[in-house]
């Protein structure tokens, strides 16, 4: 995808995110105010049923009796006097009916001490008293009347709203995970371009002077006085041994770069396991005098592969297993078939692998940080190409350590 167009699906989210978050805050005011608008009106007919009660219906008003002085504050006027024991019945009871489950605090005027005298603090979740001072200040123009509050108001509304600012909570997580989510992309995609760009160039700049190198030294195996000189020859081969072989190590990161960039285009086709398994080994003991491979495939065995990706597959594990051995390499290629599935078993000889390196073989450019990998060349891509060529063919491959000596590579086909 274009940077471009990444840009502005990303910008795009972004906003949207963004949108239906300043959406949610919106709605969670505005059902905040619903609830304290109703939580008014609902004290409101419960006082008056209070008010009603206490005068037994023989006192009527001209205007409203309970007056909202601020957001937990209330004054009712009673208009006759009232016992204060009575007034708490009635409020226990009409709260309860209303279902106004909050601490409220009152306390009555005294016309005699013309003071405010502190009632009682009504709780719904403990027993003691409230020891916290609550001011109720004094009415200019009623006599007879009480005032409650409710301390706790706003947390009791927010708690009643928990849903919604749940909900909100979640949304900035959301937020914050795209975010860190698209950063995160955006970092990889740059890393991903910048390391594919510098594997394209740096393999150009090699096999520039790779080429040349190759040229003059095949040409001047040409030459008599080389010919007719043993060490002269010597020194040419290994020139030219040694070319192919970082040749071969280019080739080969050139090739990962464009199958991490296009993906990998396989042709699959049966083959003969046998035969195809022996063709390989032959060729490799051309090279290695000293190696023994032993082939236990049973001859009908035919799989479905992209014959030039396999071959390298099986050339990787055994030039592993050749380079990585301290002694004479011997190598047991096996295979075991059920109804559904064929194992291809590589067992060798060689020093191992510790077991905490074996989960990060298969990573990129890694390599276990041993005494004979100094001794070996080499990027740390070999088996990373293998599992990439596994993967696509939908296989599995896996290693563990034998119990005497070296490592048994497992590769699962289903049939």
């Amino acid at each position: 995808m274009e940077i471009k167009k990444l840009n502005i699906i990303i910008t795009l989210g972004f906003v949207a995110i963004i949108g239906i978050l300043i959406a949610q805050l919106m709605w969670t005011k505005q059902a905040y105010n619903l609830e304290d608008k109703k939580f008014n009106q609902t004290v409101n007919v419960a006082l008056l049923e209070v008010v009603e009660k206490l005068s037994g219906g023989k006192t009527s008003f001209s205007e409203n009796p309970v007056q909202n002085i601020s957001n937990d504050y209330y004054v009712v006027n009673i208009n006759n006097e009232f016992h204060p024991e009575l007034l708490e019945h009635y409020l226990k009871t009409e709260f309860t009916r209303f279902q106004i489950n909050t601490d409220y605090v009152y306390a009555l005027y005294n016309c005699h001490s013309d003071q405010m005298l502190y009632g009682k603090f009504i709780s719904k979740h403990q027993e003691s008293p409230n020891e916290k001072v609550i001011k109720f200040p004094k009415h200019k123009n009623l006599v007879y009347y009480f005032s409650i509050r409710f301390p706790d108001k706003t947390t009791y509304l927010i708690s009643s709203l928990r849903f919604w600012y749940l909900l909100t909570f979640a949304l900035i997580i959301i937020l914050l995970v795209y975010v860190y989510s698209i950063y995160t992309i955006i970092q990889q995609k740059k890393f991903a371009e910048l390391q594919r760009d510098f594997i394209n160039n740096m393999t150009h700049e090699f096999k520039t002077p790779l080429s040349s190198i190759l040229l003059a030294s095949e040409a001047l195996t040409k030459q008599d006085m080389v010919r007719e000189n043993p060490k002269l020859q010597t020194y040419t081969s290994i020139i030219t041994d040694q070319s192919y072989k970082l040749n071969r190590h280019v080739e080969k990161i050139l090739n990962i770069a464009k199958n991490d960039a296009a993906g990998l285009s396989l042709k699959p086709q049966r083959i003969a396991l046998l035969p195809f398994i022996q063709e390989i080994v032959d060729n490799i003991r051309q090279k290695n005098e000293d190696l023994y491979v032993k082939i236990e495939i049973d001859s009908n065995i035919s799989i479905i592969a992209d014959e030039f990706h396999f071959t390298n597959i099986v050339y990787n594990i055994l030039d592993n297993s050749i380079k990585y051995c301290d002694t004479n390499p011997v190598i047991i290629i096996s295979s075991l078939k059920d109804s559904k599935t064929l194992y291809l078993k590589f067992k060798d000889n060689g020093i191992g692998i510790p077991a905490k390196n074996i989960p990060h073989i298969f990573d990129k450019f890694y390599r276990v940080n041993t005494k004979k990998s100094d001794e070996v060349n080499g990027f740390g891509l070999g088996l990373f190409y293998v599992k990439k060529i596994v993967q696509q063919h939908n296989w599995k491959i896996s290693v563990e350590n034998n119990t005497d000596k070296g490592i048994t590579i497992t590769l699962t086909l289903p049939l």
